[in-house]
């Protein structure tokens, strides 16, 4: 059933899996609502399983390219189905319609998509070396044109911009004070690697700056957001990140909070 709806974009496929995972398909369309806000997805909401027109199904380029990311990240055991060119069901070939696979050696996924206006949809993803990019091309008028105006901008991303590693998983960015709690100071970070892609050539240009919610007050929880990166790029804005602790802080007895407030009324 996976290989018929990632390889043959195969409706009934998509309709059978909804059915097992949540007993109808216009359940799993409200499961798949709660999942996009959960991601915060904008301008995306579903009301079908196959993706046939309507006028209440939609979605954009970017959060095609978000759900894409975690598509990625968060399903590598399947993600190996998209790259693969066909296969065999009841003594019939079957091809994937992302004609990037035959084109591309770097390509592997991810989707394609063709609209009741004739347009046409591909979702792709590329590896080179360690670096991954995502395109997301809507609305072509022809098959080979989807498939020629994603590979440029795919080449268009490897040549004109690279990946940096701002900071490893659980790497300090920051210590700030904390008041109220058993530890005196919060380390501040990323739960995971945080990697950026600016323009190549600009790592110079980057800067950043942490806002942090004050004053710090315990209990605080390790994952809990405390303040945002700021980055921008020249004398742009480029991106905001969520900086979280990297420790949890209980919080004090009483004597030592009655003196934390004390000076408080002094910071």
């Amino acid at each position: 059933m996976l290989r018929g709806l990632i390889v043959q974009s195969a409706n009934d496929a998509a309709r059978v899996l909804a059915e097992v995972i949540a007993n109808h398909e216009m359940a799993l369309a409200d499961t798949m609502n709660s999942e996009a806000q959960r991601m915060g997805l904008k301008d995306t909401h579903f009301v079908n399983a196959t993706g046939l027109p309507d006028a209440q199904h939609y979605s954009s380029a970017h959060d095609l390219a978000l759900i894409s990311a975690a598509l990625i990240r968060d399903f590598p055991e399947f993600y190996f189905i998209f790259a693969q060119r066909e296969y065999q069901y009841n003594s019939i070939n079957q091809f994937n319609r992302n004609r990037l696979l035959w084109l591309d050696p770097f390509v592997d996924g991810l989707a394609t998509g063709y609209s009741e206006t004739d347009d046409f949809y591909l979702a792709a993803s590329a590896k080179r070396d360690e670096r991954r990019l995502i395109s997301v091309v809507i609305g072509t008028d022809t098959e080979k044109l989807r498939s020629s105006e994603s590979q440029r901008l795919l080449n268009y991303g490897f040549q004109n911009f690279e990946a940096i590693k701002l900071y490893s998983k659980d790497q300090p960015v920051s210590d700030k004070r904390i008041w109220k709690g058993t530890d005196k100071h919060l380390k501040l970070g990323f739960r995971a690697d945080r990697y950026i892609t600016i323009p190549k050539g600009q790592r110079a240009a980057l800067k950043a700056t942490l806002e942090t919610r004050q004053p710090i007050l315990a209990p605080v929880n390790r994952g809990q957001q405390i303040g945002t990166l700021h980055l921008t790029l020249g004398d742009a804005p480029y991106l905001d990140l969520p900086v979280v602790a990297l420790d949890d802080v209980r919080l004090a007895n009483v004597f030592s909070r009655g003196v934390d407030n004390i000076r408080l009324l002094f910071q």
